[in-house]
């Protein structure tokens, strides 16, 4: 064996290895990734079993699918069992703060709006006792039970959204993704150049002066250009 195709033969295996570790981090089995990249069950048995090398659009494919940056098959990361252990038990105590975090929050906006325990009973139709462990924290408020507390203080349910935790840091992420693609394709080509960065600065500088300092930035330029 030619030392290329060794080579051939570990990045075919290391390939295999990173694209079955993917799969079962998105939670889908072979048949599932398969069918949804439009191969066989076999071929991507194959594929995990490092016997043969996926083509290009193939692992393009299944990035897009199983939702990571093409650039992870060329990496040593690796999106494991164990990580997602890690990541579930993260997850599981990130929902015990928050159901604290929002009992404690509707009891402030509560009081903010001069309503007893008993009062917002009355108000949604809940019993008190399930208010009161509510606002403790030490039951989650089901969806439906939350709108109608919503409703009955005149507030929102955005206002119970996570805002400063990971949660709220990942939709912020996700409407500012929104937002970027929504602009025109000549916008998003030119913030997207690195090369532009000073202009889009300046840009972000200038639109907090206000109105007098503008005009006298205005009023400035026109002197250096006249």
């Amino acid at each position: 064996m030619s030392q290329n195709d060794r080579l051939i033969q570990i990045r075919t295996r290391k390939l295999g290895i990173l694209i079955k570790d993917a799969r079962i981090a998105a939670h889908q089995t072979v048949q599932e990734l398969a069918q949804a990249i439009g191969i066989s069950p076999e071929k991507m048995q194959e594929y995990e079993d490092g016997i043969t090398p996926p083509s290009l659009p193939e692992l393009e494919t299944l990035a897009y699918q199983l939702n990571i940056p093409l650039e992870h098959f060329w990496s040593r990361q690796s999106m494991s069992e164990a990580q997602e252990s890690t990541n579930l038990k993260q997850v599981q105590q990130l929902t015990m703060i928050r159901q604290r975090m929002i009992g404690t929050q509707l009891k402030v906006l509560r009081n903010k709006n001069n309503v007893s325990v008993h009062d917002l009973s009355e108000i949604s139709g809940i019993p008190e006792a399930v208010l009161k462990q509510y606002e403790s924290g030490e039951i989650p408020i089901p969806i439906p039970h939350l709108e109608i507390i919503a409703g009955s203080l005149n507030i929102r349910m955005e206002d119970f959204f996570d805002q400063r935790g990971p949660i709220g840091s990942w939709r912020a992420q996700q409407q500012a993704i929104k937002q970027f693609m929504e602009l025109p394709r000549d916008l998003q080509d030119f913030v997207g150049r690195p090369v532009n960065l000073p202009y889009l600065t300046l840009a972000m500088r200038l639109s907090e002066l206000s109105v007098d300092k503008l005009r006298g930035v205005a009023e400035g330029l026109l002197e250096i250009t006249y």
